[in-house]
């Protein structure tokens, strides 16, 4: 399942508790990663234009970051603009970009945002993204300031988070939060292995503290799939911990949480060997409509 290496070492990478202060951690393989989230969002114009919208958020000992990326439909970039981190970044301000026959605003304050563990603000900021005067995405608690700052119409915002991308890290519990429906709750979800002093491992997997799937003789089962039930939405578990189990150079497994596409996979009982091709798939299908969401791990052990 080399697929997966898309998670490299300049891959999207999160830090665990231990290592949010610093910016980074040095994992059991000896490699050092950094503290960033990758949300994409899928986003419409009136006239039915798509655009993707890739936000990159950073945290380094030097302070919060953000990069911003437009795509259009064709995967084509467009633009990108860079709030980085530091002393003398602007953590408040708009930039305006003329691409072809696009008019492209982006509105920003990360002066007063609020942080939890990871460089993704939770609350006290705002991000809007304007083109050709439709307001196509707008995040954070403070839309009512960034509102009185833009001269747009009265389009209401057509986006769709598509995807999460993160790294995590640990030693038996590695932890992150996700929601899995635009409105739905945000969820605490944990992935508990202890593999050392033991000969055969389980893996555990907690939504907001209950059990959701449990997977003994590990070492017959390091590949897999399950289907959970979370808000009542069908989500499919995929989990690749090979190199938990038998790696020398790395220490990573790889998890993607995926709102069920069919019936079929739905309601499916069977754990069967993972395709190495269903990585692939995910990467070119979650850029469509209606696939709902999907959340990435890697998860490295740390010393």
């Amino acid at each position: 399942m080399r697929d997966f290496s898309c998670f490299g070492e300049n891959g999207v990478q999160v830090s665990d508790a231990a290592s949010s202060s610093s910016g980074s951690i040095t994992t059991s393989s000896g490699k050092t990663g950094q503290n960033l989230v990758t949300c994409v969002y899928q986003c419409r114009l009136r006239n039915f234009s798509c655009f993707i919208i890739t936000l990159t958020w950073t945290k380094t000992l030097m302070g919060q970051g953000l990069c911003v990326q437009i795509d259009d439909s064709t995967n084509q970039c467009l633009c990108k603009v860079e709030i980085k981190p530091g002393v003398f970044s602007k953590r408040r301000g708009f930039k305006n970009l003329e691409v072809g026959s696009k008019l492209i605003d982006v509105y920003w304050d990360l002066s007063s945002a609020r942080f939890g563990l990871s460089p993704e603000p939770v609350e006290g900021y705002y991000l809007a993204i304007v083109v050709n005067q439709d307001l196509i995405l707008i995040l954070g608690d403070m839309e009512k300031e960034v509102k009185n700052k833009m001269d747009v119409s009265s389009f209401t915002p057509n986006f769709v988070f598509v995807s999460k991308k993160e790294h995590i890290f640990g030693k038996k519990a590695y932890s992150t939060r996700a929601q899995f429906c635009g409105k739905g709750m945000v969820h605490d979800i944990v992935i508990e292995c202890d593999i050392a002093g033991t000969n055969d491992p389980c893996l555990l997997i907690r939504v907001d503290g209950k059990t959701m799937m449990q997977v003994k003789h590990l070492r017959w089962k390091f590949r897999g799939n399950y289907t959970i039930l979370v808000d009542g939405l069908p989500v499919e578990v995929y989990w690749d911990v090979h190199n938990w189990l038998f790696g020398k150079l790395t220490g990573e497994a790889n998890f993607l949480f995926q709102t069920c596409l069919s019936a079929e996979k739905m309601w499916a009982t069977s754990q069967p060997n993972l395709d190495p091709s269903w990585s692939n798939s995910f990467r070119r299908d979650s850029h469509s409509n209606g696939l709902g969401f999907s959340l990435v791990l890697c998860a490295w052990r740390s010393e």
